[in-house]
């Protein structure tokens, strides 16, 4: 090969691999959740939305593309001072997006720096405020107080925080211990209650169940005194009925009475008796019924009858 042709040679190459490069430059593809700035001559001339575009060569330049999507940013703990003098070290997460790659790109210059600076201010001013206890309780109202403020200052830069979060509010040692103690205090008190409200319902528990069986056991001894007094009620009805059906003369009757007589002596106690009036009538009858078997005598007529419930 001569060098005529060696020459036509390189210089095809180099003209392929010129024809290469600038293809390369001039041909771009988008990813989707994306966006590029294109500036041209040094100056802002479009934004790349997802997809192919054609670029040209040494007059356009494509910056480092932008993430569209929501994006979550951990800061480290930071000190800040409550309105009672404490310390307390305060984790926050930020989520935000870019709606305005243009802002986002122009407008500041480390968005991620910027946001993390802002929250830090933010949540000094805001905390600052609150006590300790405060807070430990109002995380809901911190959040939201810390979200219309970034978002506020973010708008310009193109950016929109949508949620701001406390991971940690961590007060120092000793509040920490002393916390703690009040803790277990308090559990131990609510612990104390519910064993008190427990005893008392079992108290009164108890004293009803006994309330009730003592009525029930009431009840039921005035039921059976209730049918013993009809069961003996029936029984004297009866023994009166066939008493006089079977017509009784004296003879029987004081023979019913002498057969009382050993159920009063029963006992040791029983040292008076009373005998009713009755009673006289029929030994009277007695005694003229042996009198007039016997030596045919006619019983003696007592001066005057013996009043009810004389004494023997």
């Amino acid at each position: 090969m001569n060098s005529d042709g060696f020459g036509l040679t390189i210089v095809l190459v180099v003209l392929a691999i010129f024809v290469i490069v600038v293809l390369l430059r001039s041909v771009r593809i988008v990813p989707q959740a994306r966006a590029g700035i294109v500036e041209r001559l040094g100056k802002y001339n479009r934004t790349l939305n997802p997809g192919l575009t054609i670029l040209i060569p040494f007059v356009d330049r494509l910056l480092p593309l932008l993430d569209l999507r929501e994006q979550v940013v951990s800061f480290p703990p930071q000190p800040v001072i409550t309105e009672d003098n404490l310390v307390v070290s305060i984790d926050t997460v930020v989520y935000f997006q870019i709606t305005e790659p243009r802002a986002a790109t122009y407008e500041i210059a480390n968005y991620i720096q910027a946001v993390e600076q802002l929250t830090t201010t933010t949540l000094r001013n805001v905390v600052g405020g609150l006590n300790l206890e405060e807070a430990l309780t109002s995380r809901d109202q911190i959040n939201g107080q810390l979200r219309g403020v970034l978002d506020e200052a973010t708008g310009k830069w193109g950016i929109r925080v949508s949620r701001v979060e406390l991971k940690a509010i961590d007060p120092p040692l000793s509040i920490q211990d002393s916390m703690e103690k009040q803790m277990r205090a308090e559990r131990d008190r609510r612990a104390a209650i519910l064993t008190a409200e427990g005893t008392k319902q079992s108290s009164i528990l108890t004293a009803e169940g006994a309330r009730q069986a003592s009525i029930l056991e009431a009840e039921g001894d005035a039921q059976a005194a209730i049918l013993r007094a009809d069961g003996e009620s029936q029984a004297i009805q009866k023994v009166f009925d066939a008493i006089h059906a079977g017509k009784p003369d004296h003879e029987l009757l004081a023979y019913q009475y002498l057969q009382t007589l050993p159920k009063l002596a029963e006992g040791t106690s029983n040292t008076l008796w009373v005998i009713p009036s009755e009673l006289t009538e029929a030994l009277k009858g007695i005694g003229g019924a042996l009198g007039g078997n016997g030596s045919g005598s006619k019983p003696a007529t007592p001066e005057s009858p013996s009043a009810p419930g004389s004494n023997l």
